[in-house]
């Protein structure tokens, strides 16, 4: 009897304690699950908190341009379209593949005559995610009192315009679209600027898009600047972080990494693209540089020279320069001086009013 009892008192126990596993399984996926939607919550109201913050950082700085440069020129902001986003989550959505709305920066000289032709530089901004800011004021002051126009695209994927528009980023493709539509709109808007003397230029990531403006347009350009230029993503994704990587394989951007499609990395590195020069370009770098590393560089500037482009380009490989990224963008004589050569090489080819001496 007692066997027996002993025998039951188990069983039931065994019983009670599968039921009681059975019930904490049951609930692990529930909590889980619930776990991972406050998560995914907590997450959407960071960058809803992040996207109102830029959104009110970039109106702040948009009013600085006019504290900064309104004295010597005439301001505007404008918009006009560039092509569908590349990636569409939803392509039977309302307003699926409708051209996205790009803002852009125009800065005219006080003193310049209407009734004469003018040259105009595009002007393109760096950064991953980042925006043409009054940062810039100090160089684009410099290029009215030449006498140029200037236009300056936030393209796709800038900051300030809301995280859908940061999330249209297409890195070395349609941001580059973004930008000559930039410079179809000057044309078609002032007719007093002359078409056949129309420049570009732009540091960082903006040194690429202007190097792929010009590959990709070589008969709408005069003549190009690309200061410390991104210019081999394959390159680029082996000795940057994970974080960094990680950018340019999310889902919205590139999609797979670069060993995952290396030739998609290879499409949008100028480097792999120098047989296409056909514009006169002048491009700068820093051997101190923390961003671009100098590598990249020297990579396109053989490249030029393999496709026989040596008198299509000329080049300066700064040793050391104080300032790394930032070298010949700063406030020191040293930039002053870089930012000359860089004058009077546009000059050349664009004939301003006030050329540099």
């Amino acid at each position: 009897m007692r066997s027996a009892l002993i025998i039951t008192v188990c069983t039931a126990a065994a019983a009670l304690g599968s039921a009681q596993e059975r019930t904490q399984a049951s609930r692990e996926p529930a909590t889980l699950e619930a776990l991972g939607n406050r998560i995914a919550a907590l997450e959407r109201q960071l960058e809803q908190q992040s996207s109102t913050n830029d959104s009110l950082s970039k109106q702040i700085d948009d009013l600085l341009w006019y504290h900064r440069v309104g004295d010597v020129c005439d301001i505007d902001k404008v918009t006009y379209t560039g092509p569908a986003p590349r990636v569409i989550p939803n392509p039977t959505g309302q307003g699926a593949g409708n051209p996205l709305t790009i803002s852009a920066y125009t800065f005219l000289p006080k003193s310049l005559d209407r009734s004469k032709k003018h040259p105009l530089i595009v002007l393109v901004h760096g950064g991953v995610h980042s925006n043409f800011g009054s940062s810039s004021a100090h160089v684009v002051r410099e290029l009215v009192a030449q006498g140029y126009a200037v236009i300056a695209s936030d393209y796709r994927g800038s900051t300030g315009y809301g995280r859908g528009f940061w999330r249209d980023i297409d890195y070395g493709g349609r941001e580059v679209d973004d930008v000559f539509a930039g410079k179809q709109w000057m044309l078609e808007t002032y007719p007093f600027v002359d078409a056949q003397r129309v420049g570009i230029m732009g540091w960082s990531h903006g040194g690429l898009i202007t190097l792929f403006n010009i590959f990709d347009h070589p008969a709408d350009y005069k003549v190009a600047y690309a200061g410390v230029p991104v210019s081999d993503l394959v390159a680029r994704m082996g000795y940057k972080g994970q974080g960094y990587r990680d950018l340019y394989s999310a889902p919205y951007h590139i999609g797979k990494t670069a060993e995952e499609n290396v030739n998609e990395y290879r499409k949008r590195s100028p480097a792999w693209h120098a047989e296409k020069l056909q514009t006169p370009l002048l491009i700068h770098t820093n051997t101190a540089d923390e961003d671009v590393n100098v590598l990249e560089v020297e990579h396109l500037i053989q490249a030029l020279k393999a496709a026989g482009k040596q008198d299509k380009f000329e080049y300066k490989i700064y040793q050391n320069a104080p300032g790394g990224h930032s070298f010949n963008r700063n406030d020191t004589k040293l930039a002053r001086e870089s930012r000359a050569e860089v004058y009077r090489f546009l000059a050349r080819y664009l004939n301003p009013p006030n050329a540099p001496k």
